[in-house]
């Protein structure tokens, strides 16, 4: 029989799914290396804590097999305890119970304290936005707002997340000041929705008010907006994004879908005249601003019609960066009701239909930037690269700029100004400028 009591835990906290489990899994280490525990991330442990993602089916599956491996490494005698939260504990936490009894514990989103209690450490209040970043030294996420209050037709966010809940803009700054003094130079917003930051709190759309702070946090450069709605987008965001030059020209807006008819099954509350007007406003008043969006293909009943519509409006609007997904059937969403009528493999070939068209537009883009310079920062190096991004991209999702490092020496971390020399689609090439 092994022995347990002379062996020192370490816990392992493995991360899947989102830019939110990213930071929720940093905000659990900085709880546990509190109360003194040793704590790493996706590195081997004898405990291991598996933040799982419930969003859509490939994440699903990514989820579950994870959980296999470990409750098989448990068998195995590598791993002495399995504990499971996240979005999936959330949303299926009984059949996960009964189909995969060999895990310790489950939890939900919002049982934390619970978790590190099972996990032999306490939950300490006075840890305001204290957490062991995962990313890069010079970026973190910084998540403004739990939830979401949408009625969207296809998303299961509401059953995992619950209502949405702005943080108060004193522990945002206080938390922005404690990663800037720890050398993170770039906030990355994140929330279910950004642009219905404030009403519960302040009763009134407040992200220019909490920006408008944010830019005072002395050490960080770059704040960059992530997962805006497109309805009630509060537009003095954008006067605040033309003047201060720390927040980056650079908007993430998932709109899902162009069809009247789409939109109105998807519950979006918009159409296609006011969302096209929407974006030629941002364009005309922020010139030098670069749009994300996301699409679905596939929605229960969108006709080769609506999807011509889709594919014409994509070409029209020429975003400078675009990611297209096929429709996932998610039980206990209002869609669910509806008949996923569209054959797998049409999704699939409608999602990569969508994104030849992007990788055309990308490449016409990115070819216009040859010869132009851009600040950029420095994330990581990788082989015989260093690699950095410009303010237009967002890390893991957007362009990178690769500079061969057998040439050039930089620093991760440091800010540069690169003169790009290449591109091809979704890369850029650069060196130094002089």
């Amino acid at each position: 029989m092994r022995t347990k009591s002379l062996k020192k835990n370490k816990i392992n906290v493995i991360t899947l799914g989102c830019s939110k489990n990213v930071y929720d899994s940093e905000v659990l280490m900085g709880q546990l290396k509190a109360s003194g525990k040793d704590v790493v991330h996706e590195q081997e442990g004898n405990i291991v804590v598996i933040n799982t993602c419930g969003f859509i089916n490939n994440a699903k599956e990514e989820s579950v097999n994870t959980i296999l491996e470990y409750v098989d490494k448990k068998e195995q005698g590598i791993v002495d305890k399995v504990f499971v939260t996240g979005c999936l504990s959330e949303r299926y936490r009984p059949d996960l119970e009964k189909e995969i009894p060999d895990v310790d514990q489950y939890f939900g989103t919002t049982e934390l304290p619970l978790l590190l209690k099972a996990l032999g450490a306490d939950y300490k209040h006075e840890l305001l936005g204290e957490r062991l970043t995962t990313t890069p030294k010079n970026y973190a996420y910084l998540k403004i707002a739990e939830g979401c209050d949408r009625p969207c037709s296809f998303c299961a966010i509401p059953i995992m997340r619950g209502k949405h809940v702005s943080q108060s803009i004193e522990k945002l700054v206080k938390e922005a000041e404690g990663l800037a003094a720890n050398g993170v130079k770039e906030l990355i917003l994140i929330a279910q929705d950004l642009t219905y930051y404030g009403l519960d709190l302040y009763k009134k759309r407040n992200l220019a008010e909490l920006l408008e702070n944010l830019v005072k946090v002395e050490g960080i450069e770059w704040i960059r907006l992530h997962y805006a709605f497109p309805t009630g987008f509060p537009m003095d965001v954008l006067e605040l994004m033309k003047r201060e030059p720390k927040i980056c020209n650079y908007l993430d807006i998932p709109l899902q879908h162009i069809s009247d008819s789409v939109l109105k099954s998807m519950r979006r509350g918009t159409t296609q005249e006011k969302t096209t007007k929407l974006i030629q406003e941002f364009r005309a008043l922020v010139p030098e601003m670069t749009i994300r969006t996301t699409l679905i293909v596939g929605y229960p009943g969108e006709t080769e019609e609506d999807f011509q519509i889709l594919k014409n409006w994509v070409e029209e609007m020429r975003f400078e960066r675009l990611g297209c997904f096929a429709y996932s059937h998610e039980e206990n969403t209002h869609a669910y009701t509806l008949e996923d009528d569209v054959p797998e493999e049409v999704k699939q070939a409608r999602a990569a239909e969508i994104m030849d068209i992007q990788a055309q537009i990308s490449w016409d883009l990115n070819q216009e930037k040859i010869g132009q310079t851009f600040k950029c920062i420095i994330d990581r190096k990788e082989g015989n690269n260093f690699v950095g991004r410009t303010e237009f991209d967002s890390p893991d999702v957007d362009n990178e700029v690769l500079i061969d490092a057998t040439k050039f020496y930089l620093k991760t971390g440091d800010f540069v100004n690169i003169k790009i020399t290449d591109a091809t689609e979704f890369d850029l090439y650069g060196e130094p400028a002089v």
